[in-house]
């Protein structure tokens, strides 16, 4: 199952509408949970996620909205008596807001910390590249391998059925017939976190290909000064990454409090996606996956 639950979609200051960050995404076996900010220990009750659910947490920055949570959730697993190993990802230069929020935690879990400083590939299918903030910050990619899909007339004109066609997806060949034969390309989906940053080639890497994008929205077009000096993206920079790199959908979220209604964000971001999907996140939404692309497998 591959899903993304919100938990928070404010950014700095919480509204009464919207909590700090928080985002849960299932993907396979995996429960991530991406910067923890202040409330998510409670949004993950309002939204029926289980603290033992957590495998892995992804913290792209250290700043406040996106990981004063941690010691919350934290303490929630130990309570919990949460069995498995929970792995901790985090820029190595925010150790000194990270520490210190991991030491006042209840002990009793088996968390163990991967600080990272460089581009590149941080667990299996996890990789993450580096932001333009105001403070050393990473956003991070998910990457399914690509794979083939199965076509039934094709299956059925050689004569494969039934355990037979495990057995072929097994061993890539089954009496004289190959895999390549009986299906077609299929590119593993992808999903990329984008938090604060201004436009740059790190969130460019991350969104390229992406089947389902989160990105900031922090502020509007028409305050796109702002967004400069406080190295944040305008909702129409975000569409314009999400169209570039040819995104299917678009999450937008870590909306300013100086914004009541979003929806002229969504237009602003839609006047520049072309045909990405673009949606306003809102606190305890959730998204599932798009439908696999098929086709020919490329190299992005």
């Amino acid at each position: 199952m591959r899903e993304l639950v919100v938990l928070g979609t404010a950014s700095q200051v919480p509204t009464r509408t919207r909590n700090h960050n928080g985002y849960f995404l299932r993907w396979d076996g995996e429960g991530i949970l991406f910067d923890p900010g202040e409330g998510t220990q409670r949004q993950m009750i309002h939204a029926g996620i289980a603290s033992s659910e957590i495998t892995r947490i992804c913290i792209t920055h250290a700043h406040g909205d996106h990981c004063y949570g941690l010691p919350g959730i934290l303490s929630r697993m130990a309570l919990d008596r949460v069995p498995h190993p929970i792995r901790l990802h985090y820029p190595a230069a925010g150790e000194d807001v990270i520490w210190p929020l991991i030491s006042v935690a209840s002990p009793g879990i088996d968390l163990r910390v991967y600080p990272h400083e460089e581009a590149g590939e941080i667990a299996p299918g996890l990789e993450v590249r580096p932001l333009f903030h105001r403070t050393v910050t990473f956003g991070y990619r998910l990457t399914e391998p690509d794979g083939r899909t199965l076509v039934p007339e094709k299956l059925a004109a050689a004569g494969i059925e039934g355990p037979d066609v495990a057995r072929l997806q097994h061993q890539g060949s089954l009496r004289g017939v190959k895999l390549e034969e009986v299906s077609i390309p299929r590119r593993g989906q992808r999903f990329a976190f984008i938090m604060d940053t201004a436009p740059c080639t790190g969130a460019e890497e991350l969104a390229e290909g992406a089947d389902l994008l989160v990105a900031e929205s922090t502020f509007s077009d028409d305050d796109s000064e702002l967004a400069a000096q406080f190295r944040h993206l305008t909702a129409g920079q975000a569409g314009q990454l999400a169209a570039s790199g040819g995104v299917g959908t678009l999450i937008l979220t870590h909306f300013s409090a100086r914004y009541a209604d979003v929806g002229p964000l969504v237009d602003q971001a839609r006047a520049h996606a072309g045909n990405t999907t673009v949606i306003a996140a809102n606190d305890l939404d959730r998204f599932s996956f798009p439908k696999r692309r098929q086709g020919v497998v490329d190299s992005r």
